[in-house]
C-alpha cells in the first residue's frame, strides 16, 4: 500500500556523487527526463553493504517538471541472484523501490566565487518483497555545490546533509530492531569531483573527461536496517567514470571505485566494485 501511496503522489506532485548543470534544466512549458539503467557488482550505500557479495541492478527515472526546479525520481534497487534476503542490513527480499521528490536551483551570480547550486529531497525507500513495512524508511536531504570555490576549473566541492528516519516507529527498523538499534539518525557527506580531460580513447573523440570523485561521510548515528551504528566517520571512497555517447542523447558510462571503510558498526572491511550505466535523455 505505501509503495502505491508513494508512486501516486509522485504522480500528481511531479513536483539529491551531486552535480547541477544548467542545460539539464528544462525550458519553460517542456518535460525533460532521464532513463538510466545501471548495473553494479556490489550495492555500497553510504558505506554499508547491503546485498553483500550480490551485484545489483538499478534502473531508474527521473523528470524534471517544466524548468520549474521542480523533479521527481523513481529507482529500483534489486539484487541479482535468486532466493537471496538480508534482514540484517534492511534489504528486506533483494528488492527496494526509492522515490523522491525534489526541488533544486542556484544562488548568486553565475561568476561569483560563493555561486552555489542546492537540491532539497524527500525521499522515500520502500523495502516491497514481503507486503509489509517493517523496513521502510525516509529521508531529507539537503545538497549544495560551489563551482567556483575552488578557483580550478572542474574542481567541485558538495557537501549533503541527510536526515533519515523510519517510515513506521514501532518498526524493525525503529524501535523493534532486532539489533539494537534504529535507523534515526544524521548523516554528513563531504564531496570532491573533478573532470579531467585526457587524450581521447576513440579516434573520433579529441579528448576524453575522467570524472574522478572522491567522498567522507560521517555517520551521526542513521543505520539503515535498525543497526546500532556508532558516531563516528564511517567510510572514504574514491572512483572514476568517465562517458561514451553511444546515440544521440545516449550515454554509456563504466566505473571503478574503492572504499576505506573506517567503522566497523557500518561496514567491518574495505570494499571494491565496478559499474555500467546506460542512460537516455528525453
Amino acid at each position: 500500500m505505501a509503495k502505491k501511496v508513494i508512486l501516486l503522489a509522485v504522480v500528481l506532485l511531479g513536483m539529491a556523487s551531486v552535480l547541477f548543470a544548467e542545460d539539464n534544466i528544462a525550458p519553460p512549458g517542456e518535460v525533460k527526463g532521464v532513463f538510466d539503467i545501471t548495473y553494479a557488482s556490489k550495492y555500497i550505500w553510504r558505506g554499508f553493504n547491503i546485498y553483500g557479495s550480490h551485484g545489483v541492478i538499478q534502473p531508474s527515472i527521473d523528470l524534471d517538471w517544466f524548468g520549474s526546479g521542480f523533479g521527481t525520481k523513481l529507482k529500483v534497487d534489486r539484487a541479482v541472484g535468486v532466493g537471496f534476503r538480508n534482514v540484517e542490513q534492511g534489504s528486506h527480499g533483494g528488492e527496494r523501490w526509492d522515490y523522491t521528490l525534489y526541488y533544486g536551483g542556484k544562488m548568486g551570480a553565475e561568476s561569483d566565487t560563493l555561486a552555489s547550486m542546492y537540491r532539497v529531497s524527500y525521499v522515500y525507500y520502500n523495502n516491497s518483497n514481503e507486503d509489509d513495512e517493517d523496513f521502510d524508511l525516509q529521508e531529507l536531504n539537503c545538497a549544495l555545490s560551489w563551482p567556483n570555490l575552488t578557483g580550478v576549473k572542474g574542481l567541485v566541492p558538495t557537501y549533503i546533509l541527510v536526515k533519515l528516519w523510519p517510515a513506521y516507529s514501532g518498526s524493525l527498523v525503529g524501535s523493534h530492531s532486532p539489533a539494537g538499534g534504529t535507523a534515526s539518525g544524521f548523516a554528513h557527506i563531504f564531496m570532491l569531483d573533478y573532470g579531467m580531460a585526457i587524450p581521447g580513447l576513440m579516434p573520433e573523440t579529441p579528448q576524453q573527461i575522467l570524472n574522478l570523485h572522491s567522498e567522507v561521510i560521517y555517520n551521526d548515528g542513521a543505520g539503515p536496517g535498525g543497526q546500532n551504528v556508532d558516531h563516528d566517520w564511517s567510510n572514504a571512497v574514491i572512483g572514476v567514470t568517465t562517458d561514451f555517447e553511444t546515440c544521440k542523447n545516449s550515454v554509456l558510462t563504466p566505473g571503478l571505485f574503492y572504499q576505506i571503510s573506517m567503522d566497523s558498526s557500518v561496514n567491518d572491511k574495505d570494499e571494491l566494485w565496478c559499474s555500467l550505466s546506460w542512460r537516455y535523455k528525453f
